[in-house]
């Protein structure tokens, strides 16, 4: 989840600058709930690993220290599940908010370098490229 996250959020974010462009991922309740509950972590450090995408050498244990790694309690399933039904709770009327001014640009899918593309695409049709000072 990005920011804002809320309707208050939004509210206080106007009073700072005028957005022209917001971009919300869709990205299927199913697929957030494996992402997030495959985090496990090494307490005393606070190194992260993901048993997906960058799991440990050896299954439950900290590469560097050979400690044992935990899973924090608002990472195991069903706690992810209650997290992001709140989210989407509470993000649903920014989502609204953004739509109804015309700036909300939503992507969907489950992976980054396929969804990437499309958001880089936008933001390259609406963000200038910044010469160098030799291309001035």
């Amino acid at each position: 989840p990005g920011f804002p996250r809320t309707l208050g959020q939004a509210k206080a974010l106007d009073g700072i600058c005028q957005l022209d462009l917001v971009i919300s991922l869709n990205i299927p309740f199913e697929t957030l709930k494996d992402r997030l509950s495959a985090r496990w972590v090494h307490p005393a450090s606070g190194r992260v690993y993901n048993m997906d995408f960058n799991p440990p050498h050896t299954q439950g244990v900290d590469d560097l220290t050979g400690e044992p790694l935990v899973q924090r309690e608002d990472d195991r399933p069903e706690a992810v599940a209650a997290r992001l039904r709140k989210y989407k709770d509470a993000a649903k009327p920014v989502i609204e908010l953004y739509k109804s001014r015309g700036i909300l640009h939503s992507f969907s899918g489950t992976e980054t370098n396929k969804i990437w593309p499309y958001v880089y695409t936008l933001l390259s049709s609406r963000i200038p490229p910044i010469l160098s000072d030799e291309e001035h």
